[in-house]
């Protein structure tokens, strides 16, 4: 026994310093697998490359890679050094089905990568605001079932996926694999000769505006947000997935042409998605056959219709969000740039600047982005528009309900203005969005009326919805965005402009005239219509980005090989799966798609409609009646919008999330009030999604209706015996009513703890315990978790810490490193592995609360990741209980075990 603790204690060592050697469970005790030097030397590498790789920095990788949240960034890379030791050391499964790991193994081992405490169920609050405000990662809306939706957790899988080794290998990864009796085409050829079409090909929809697609394309981002490796080079070998042409996971790159330019790469860099925690490859840690547990992906954002566009997905991102300075629950907004009219534009964000540098500022550094609740909030300038829009209005919203109730705390001020904010993002959707994509019949059939909260169905966004269905809207797109002035014509100064002029540019709104000339053109422009012979334009297809080496990304080409990647099933699984005929021969293709020549296309292309890839099958089906989709998508994208409202448990119209009188002002609410109340246009369509000429087809403002917030007035009461709570410094606290007595349940801002009882109630004679107190977490003094660099020295400061260099060396770019002539010391290896927290040093915190997710309130053990979430004043959030992606406790010892079977959400069907 002792013997094998030792064996134990040094194989954390070699770990938590980069070096995992393969063992395997043998009969009681832990035996070394025999490996010989050059495997031994290939682990080596492989660990060093993952543990000191960050996420891509601009330089490396162009401005289309979308950088994930730091939650979702630390589970993906968790789950990437997990799979990718198992597969460079060569660990098999047992070879018998009853030799299984040993709890205590699977525990060190699934720690020590920093998948376990994503992969434990989190625990729920039990407070009185467990049932008035949402959590902010989505966790514990279903109480049964507490990571259904949840943020950081797999895409739901409707149909098993398809994999060329039946659990990992995406479809198109071996030459020469054969599907149903051919080979896959390559989606760059499929781009060329069925979706490409020019500029000028442009069929405009005569019904709905451009405001149309960018709602589509601003919903699908509160949905699901799907992170790519975190790594930029091959795990094996470290090939620059920028520039190899081979299959080298996560590098999957797309093939071009042979008959392409000699002078131009034979290929287009393309990112494998990350894997969840626990599937795919490290489904043997769990004892499970490989092909049982395949390779699932991950779903970074909330599930939810809850406005995470605009408040984040995670305690770390909203506490960057939010204005702490406020006494009215408000959000950040941009310190330097305001529009003509006074009003806000989003803040920039503290990541590396990775956007368009500003016109005539010196030199050609790239600038900062937007900082959104989603981080792809920059990527063209009316999709940033809809996130001001509503930063706006939430700030509009709060300041006028702390107005309304002057008693109300900052915290309580923000969750209501959030909590209605949700409810408007919902009401837009499925109300006035949905039904004009599915027509008035699919509508009625796939998604139906409101029968309220169900907790049986399982709201988790779906690969398929994700990853394919709901990226119809691609074929929305128009190649260029039009500016009007106040009287809808073309802007004089203001010209319409190319999306290839505009991609990550947030100084076309800065410098171009604000939202106004922008929304004016989306809601005066037509949408363009789906067309099968015109799916997507050469915007799209031919200059989406710039790479270095002066190539351009295609968008079709990368959704269809998204979908490959992520195993799909084809074109026909999901008709069978929505209950359409099953397509046989090409005469059967050319029946789901009327334009000959576009099913003879693809037909010559995959040989057989099992092989459509179902993104391409879907988008050219033909428009159901009153529709902009086709049958199989109408399906898919009813069945997830179905599950998004009846499994929502704070869906508005659900009884106790409102009350009657507030869902009936809710009601009278629509995008074109929201426009109306933030920005300076007077005169907008009734209906913002249905194009109309001006002044004809636009009413004033002040003819359209919008919500009261009177039945939001809270009268205090007057037989109160207890009166206003005491002000706690660094915290704050939100009311509820629990058993019919008042209650405050308080929480403390980031970076410092809470000390005393975290609930009040108010009885016969006053409050049952005094306030507590918020009191500074001191950071610097746990040598086990520094947050700073051995390099640097680690200065506490009130609600952070500050990593100080001495001379001649200088603080580096990630905050916590010094740099200079000399090279840094390193630190000596340490035993004890802190889950996602080894493998990165928690960035600088400053006084605003700003920075690292991982919180710093208790003294962690060894071998234990500390899984309580940040002791933030996201009150009704982060204090209440741990969360899916401010991960719960681990088992504290080897000895105890690990639940018996794998936990609810692991599986995306759980």
């Amino acid at each position: 026994m002792r013997a094998a603790v030792v064996l134990l204690a040094v194989a954390l060592v070699l770990a938590c310093t980069g070096v995992l050697f393969p063992f395997v469970w043998g009969g009681k005790g832990l035996r070394w697998a025999e490996t010989e030097d050059a495997r031994v030397t290939s682990v080596v590498g492989s660990q060093r490359n993952l543990r000191k790789r960050e996420i891509a920095s601009p330089e490396r990788l162009p401005p289309f890679s979308k950088l994930p949240e730091r939650t979702s960034a630390a589970v993906s890379r968790a789950a990437e050094i997990m799979e990718t030791s198992i597969r460079v050391m060569g660990l098999q499964r047992p070879r018998h089905p009853t030799d299984t790991l040993s709890e205590d193994l699977l525990q060190v081992i699934a720690n020590v990568s920093g998948c376990l405490p994503y992969m434990l169920p989190p625990e729920c609050p039990d407070t009185c605001l467990a049932g008035k405000y949402r959590l902010i990662t989505g966790a514990c809306n279903n109480r049964e079932h507490p990571r259904w939706g949840a943020a950081n957790t797999a895409l739901a899988r409707w149909l098993p996926p398809v994999y060329e080794d039946g659990f990992s290998q995406p479809r198109g990864w071996n030459p020469g694999f054969l599907h149903g009796g051919f080979p896959l085409p390559p989606v760059r050829e499929v781009t060329r000769q069925v979706i490409r079409v020019p500029n000028e090909a442009v069929t405009e929809d005569d019904r709905y505006s451009d405001l149309l697609t960018v709602w589509g394309q601003y919903i699908s981002h509160d949905i699901a947000f799907t992170p790519q490796s975190t790594s930029r080079a091959a795990f094996s070998g470290g090939a620059d997935c920028q520039l190899t042409c081979e299959n080298q996971d996560p590098c999957f790159p797309i093939p071009l042409p042979e008959n392409a330019s000699s002078a131009r790469p034979s290929c287009l860099p393309f990112y494998r998605s990350s894997p969840a925690c626990g599937t795919g490859d490290q489904g043997w840690l769990l004892g499970n056959l490989s092909r049982a547990n395949p390779r699932q992906q991950m779903n970074g954002l909330t599930s939810f219709l809850d406005a995470s566009t605009v408040y984040g997905s995670s305690p770390a991102a909203e506490r960057q969000l939010r204005n702490w300075t406020s006494a009215e629950g408000l959000l950040r907004v941009n310190a330097r740039h305001r529009d003509a009219g006074g009003r806000a534009y989003l803040p920039f964000a503290p990541r590396p600047a990775a956007c368009a540098p500003e016109p005539g500022a010196p030199g050609a550094a790239r600038a900062p982005c937007f900082l959104a609740g989603d981080g792809r909030a920059s990527e063209v300038p009316s999709l940033t528009a809809l996130h001001t829009l509503w930063l706006r209005e939430h700030n509009r919203l709060a300041a006028a309900l702390k107005a309304l109730n002057a008693h109300w705390s900052a915290d309580t001020a923000y969750q209501e203005a959030r909590k209605v904010v949700g409810a408007l993002h919902q009401i837009v959707t499925l109300r006035d969005y949905v039904p004009k994509i599915l027509g008035p019949e699919a509508f009625e059939r796939h998604v139906g009326p409101y029968g309220g909260y169900d907790p049986g169905v399982n709201p988790t966004a779906s690969n398929v919805f994700s990853t394919a269905a709901f990226r119809f809207g691609h074929a929305t797109v128009r190649p260029w965005l039009r500016r009007l002035d106040a009287n809808f014509q073309e802007h004089p100064d203001l010209p319409s402009l190319h999306l290839r002029d505009v991609f990550f540019n947030p100084w076309i709104l800065i410098h171009g005239g604000g939202l106004d000339p922008l929304l004016r053109g989306l809601l005066a422009s037509p949408a363009k219509l789906q067309v099968p012979a015109q799916l997507m334009n050469q915007e799209l297809t031919e200059r989406l980005f710039v790479l270095p080496n002066s190539s351009t990304l295609d968008l079709a080409s990368l959704n269809l090989q998204r979908g490959r990647d992520h195993g799909l099933p084809g074109y026909n699984a999901w008709r069978r799966f929505c209950g359409l005929p099953r397509l046989e021969t090409p005469a059967h293709l050319r029946e789901a798609v009327a334009d000959r020549s576009v099913a003879d296309k693809m037909a010559a292309l995959y040989k057989h409609p099992d092989n459509v890839d179902v993104w391409l099958g879907g988008l050219a089906e033909d428009l159901l009646p009153g529709a902009r989709t086709g049958p199989l998508f109408a399906c898919l994208i009813g069945k997830q919008m179905r599950a998004l409202r009846d499994g929502d448990r704070f869906w508005w119209e659900n009884g106790p999330v409102f009350s009657d009188a507030q869902r009936r002002e809710l009601g009278k609410h629509s995008l074109s009030r929201v426009i109306c109340d933030n920005t300076g246009l007077a005169r907008v369509p009734a209906d913002a999604f249905r194009v109309g000429r001006s002044p004809e087809d636009f009413v004033s403002c002040e003819d359209v209706p919008g919500l009261s917030l009177e039945p939001w007035r809270e009268a205090f009461p007057q037989d109160d015996t207890c009166g206003l709570p005491g002000k706690v410094d660094h915290g704050d606290f939100v009311a509820c009513a629990e058993s019919g007595r008042r209650v405050l349940v308080y929480s403390c801002r980031h970076g410092f703890e809470l000390h005393g009882r975290e609930q009040l109630a108010c009885t016969g004679q006053g409050w049952d315990s005094p306030p507590p107190v918020c009191a500074d977490v001191d950071e610097c003094a746990d040598p086990a978790r520094a947050p700073c660099h051995a390099s640097a020295r680690c200065r506490n400061t009130r609600g952070g810490f500050q990593c100080v260099c001495s001379d001649p060396h200088v603080l580096g770019d990630d905050g916590r490193t010094c740099v200079g002539e000399a090279p840094p010391p390193r630190r000596p290896p340490r035993i004890g592995c802190k889950g996602p927290s080894a493998l990165r040093v928690a960035p600088i915190r400053d006084q605003t609360g700003e920075g690292g997710d991982w919180p710093k309130t208790r003294r962690p053990r060894a071998l234990q990741a500390e899984m309580r979430p940040p002791r933030g004043p996201l009150m009704g959030t982060s204090r209440t209980g741990p969360q899916v992606g401010s991960p719960r406790r681990a088992p504290s010892s080897p000895g105890q075990p690990l639940p018996s079977s794998v936990p609810a959400g692991l599986s995306a069907q759980d």
